[in-house]
């Protein structure tokens, strides 16, 4: 069965779309039709980014770790296109680690800017015009953020804090903005391949993607506070 999802005069913000996951959910909401505000760290014209420049994408490059930053990039998105009814906090990291009576705080800072503080900055200044328009929030935590492990305590850390994060901003806007995070495993990305043995049961980033989809469509409508699994068999 084939389902196909319409965002036509929608506006998509999308947070880390130079990444696998990133340039995978900017590619299917502008296939849908969005107007897809693409927003990165990352240069889109660099090596590093995966994200090729089209039509009906805009791109912002930003530290969204940097509030002053994220600030202004939401008020041009919103000059530039008049308004904001979905954002797709992508923008994350995944590093190992030591014991945490061995871990680096450095580590810790870095990895609570780049996969929380992120996410809350973006939600933060993008929730105004989003609550104006009923629209959508929807986040990537991850499966290891439901229980400690052994390895990289800091990553699960962050990831359990976006879910959490999450469920209060469904909390705090029920029956307007409707929040909702994805529970990725290992994806199929570039990145992966060249530090794991390739398997078939990882998740392609444009199947999480259309799950993205869906949370913003109006088949979602009822579901807020959500934490989605999108690890199929892996």
């Amino acid at each position: 069965m084939t389902v196909e999802f319409d965002f036509t005069d929608r506006v998509a913000v999308v947070t880390g779309c130079c990444g696998a996951l990133g340039s995978a959910v900017v590619n299917e909401f502008a296939d849908a039709g969005a107007t897809v505000a693409a927003c990165d760290i990352v240069d889109i014209e660099s090596d590093d980014s995966l994200l090729d420049p089209r039509e009906g994408v805009s791109f912002y490059q930003a530290d969204f770790t940097d509030e002053a930053a994220v600030e202004e990039t939401m008020g041009q998105v919103v000059e530039d296109h008049g308004g904001i009814d979905f954002l797709l906090n992508i923008a994350g990291t995944w590093r190992g680690g030591d014991p945490v009576e061995e871990t680096d705080v450095g580590q810790f800072d870095m990895l609570f800017d780049v996969n929380l503080k992120t996410m809350f900055l973006a939600s933060k200044h993008a929730l105004p015009e989003l609550q104006e328009r009923e629209g959508a929030i929807v986040s990537v935590s991850a499966r290891s953020g439901l229980e400690g492990g052994e390895g990289d305590g800091l990553y699960r850390s962050t990831k359990a804090s976006v879910k959490i994060m999450t469920e209060t901003i469904a909390e705090e806007n029920l029956g307007t903005v409707r929040a909702n995070c994805v529970l990725p495993s290992v994806l199929d990305t570039p990145m992966n391949r060249e530090m794991m043995t390739p398997s078939e049961e990882w998740v392609e980033p444009s199947e999480v993607a259309r799950v993205m989809q869906f949370l913003c469509s109006d088949a979602a409508d009822v579901t807020s506070g959500a934490a989605v699994p999108v690890y199929g068999e892996a």
